[in-house]
């Protein structure tokens, strides 16, 4: 159940906070009517489900949600299918994952059939076909599901508008920005957001990953074309380059998806963190919980710091509920222009060589983008047999590459092992291996336990001591140290603490990041005063900005210490 006084979603009737009257995420429920030949959307509790708004006539039910098969998408799947081209031009087409629906009849491709297409022969059947693929039967199906739909239309929208001028009554107008990625969900958050609070001049960020489609690209250049009033930035990393540190640390997988802080979170970050500074923003982002089993457990409005990526933000999210039919609904209804991989087929458009990608989604690449389809295959089989993968081929084509774990069989897994040895003629010391050299920047880590004195400490052994930030009092001491067996090592000693493992464990989290940095950008996302940032190969925390709460050296926010330990964390490691 939803409270939409209090943005909370709570187990009662009643919501516990305000009293007032709960809403439920009610589910939904597509129908077909045979004489209109148009799905209909039911709440599941609908009291006059199963009848056409349009003729009146009986329904049967079809699926839980469904998208609009566009006619570039119908062609390919007809020569796919080798039936005769245009032969269901005329007619209402749906798909929900790989089940078709023309005219309301079921038709499920396996996924083998995608993975084992001839791209080459469907790209140059394509081409012959595409100057007599029109849209004309298309839109009038269309035309007749906005009909059927109205009522449903009309609700989410002014649900939308309630939720987003509520969420945005508790922050400064100039505080409100809308994630913009050039998909479905963006778009229509955008334009639902911008309607609602009659604002075509709030902030958009737009995160270049750099591995966007071209279709994206073009996409992002004609909205801002057709926003000019919109303040539109582009957050992108252009330090970092995506296949050099696939070389590295391997690919990304679906439980390793580096790429996301490296690419697309950390730039955002930044942008913002230029923007706003230490304040707080409320950010739209067009999330839905049906889309993975991970979305499903946020809130729709989150500021959690275990759940919120960038921690200045606090997420609402406007169409949380909403399912793709709905989605498609508002843009065919609202005559908006969206992202043209959609009309080839693609349901989610996000990077193009994404380990979420499903097997049609890598079919469609084969023909729409051969190259970087071809270079990227390439890259994952060299990849496969670099790291000992018996048929590297088969490991790639039938996507196991996307499961991997760990570091296995890389030479960077070796960085995120902490070695140390206890200090045989000192309490509560370890000496730590380093892998480079001993430097400032090794000792600027330490600035989330206190206040950094080098001044303090013993210059003979070149000391440096960390002052707690309340009582002034020395906490830690740091100083370079040879070591039998490490080529570089940092001695670190604790003292007037309660618990000395605790504090130790916090450090060893910090050697690891010294070790092992890659420049993911996920420590500049976590701190939310801005303290924390990574240009160039130095890893820098301002003390002037930094507010020691140590979020950054917790591993209820950071497991491990260090993103790098859960992307190439091995057996032997743990």
């Amino acid at each position: 159940m939803w409270c939409k006084t209090c943005n909370i979603e709570t187990d009662e009737n009643i919501c516990p906070i305000c009293g007032d009257v709960t809403a439920a995420d009610t589910p939904i429920k597509v129908y077909w009517c045979k004489k209109c030949n148009v799905p209909i959307i039911n709440l599941t509790n609908q009291v006059d489900k199963g009848y056409c708004p349009i003729c009146g006539k009986k329904t049967r039910y079809l699926s839980t949600d469904l998208r609009p098969v566009f006619p570039e998408e119908r062609l390919l799947i007809e020569l796919l299918l080798d039936l005769t081209p245009y032969e269901w031009m005329d007619k209402s087409v749906w798909a929900e994952n790989n089940r078709y629906y023309v005219n309301g009849k079921t038709i499920t491709l396996p996924k083998e059939l995608f993975q084992k297409a001839d791209t080459d022969r469907l790209s140059k059947q394509l081409e012959e076909y595409k100057a007599g693929n029109t849209y004309e039967h298309f839109e009038q199906h269309m035309q007749q599901f906005i009909k059927a739909n109205e009522y449903r239309l009309h609700y989410l929208i002014d649900e939308a508008y309630e939720f987003i001028c509520d969420s945005a009554q508790k922050f400064e107008e100039e505080n409100l920005v809308i994630s913009f990625s050039g998909g479905k969900d963006s778009t229509v958050t955008a334009d639902i957001v911008t309607k609602a609070l009659s604002n075509p001049s709030l902030v958009h960020i737009f995160g270049d990953t750099t591995l966007e489609f071209p279709s994206t690209i073009e996409y992002a250049k004609r909205y801002r074309h057709d926003h000019p009033y919109a303040i539109f930035q582009i957050a992108k990393n252009n330090e970092q380059n995506f296949m050099d540190v696939c070389e590295d640390i391997g690919p990304p997988a679906r439980m390793m998806r580096w790429c996301c802080s490296m690419f697309k979170t950390g730039p955002i970050t930044r942008v913002l963190n230029g923007y706003y500074n230490n304040q707080q923003i409320l950010t739209f982002y067009g999330i839905r919980k049906a889309e993975s089993v991970s979305r499903s457990k946020y809130n729709r409005i989150e500021s959690d710091a275990e759940s919120v990526k960038i921690q200045k933000q606090t997420v609402a999210s406007p169409i949380f509920f909403w399912r793709d039919i709905d989605v498609w609904l508002y843009i065919l209804a609202e005559h908006i222009d969206f992202n043209e991989a959609y009309r080839w087929g693609y349901d989610r458009v996000g990077c193009w060589c994404c380990p979420n990608n499903n097997q049609r989604a890598q079919f469609l690449s084969r023909i729409y983008m051969p190259e970087k389809s071809k270079e990227w295959r390439d890259f994952l089989v060299e990849f496969a047999k670099k790291v000992g993968k018996p048929d590297a081929e088969n490991y790639v084509d039938t996507g196991m590459w996307k499961a991997r774990q760990g570091g296995k069989g890389l030479a960077a897994a070796s960085d995120v092992k902490i070695k140390f040895t206890n200090c045989t003629t000192e309490d509560h010391a370890k000496i730590y291996r380093l892998t480079k050299p001993y430097s400032d920047d090794l000792v600027g880590m330490f600035v989330p336990f206190g206040r950094v004195a080098p001044e303090l400490g013993r210059k003979i052994l070149n000391e440096t001591l960390v002052l707690d930030i309340r009582t002034n009092v020395p906490i830690i001491s740091i100083q370079p140290f040879s070591q039998d067996g490490y080529d570089y090592a940092v001695k670190v000693r604790t003292m007037n603490v309660a618990d000395h493992d605790d504090l130790q464990r916090m450090i060893g989290y910090q050697i690891r990041k010294y070790n092992a940095c890659r420049k993911c950008l996920k420590c500049e996302s976590l701190c939310k005063a801005g303290a924390i940032s990574i240009m160039g190969d130095d890893y820098y925390i301002d003390p002037q900005k930094c507010v020691h709460c140590k979020m950054c050296v917790s591993a209820k926010y950071l497991d491990g210490g260090c993103t790098m330990d859960k992307y190439l964390r091995t057996v032997r490691s743990k």
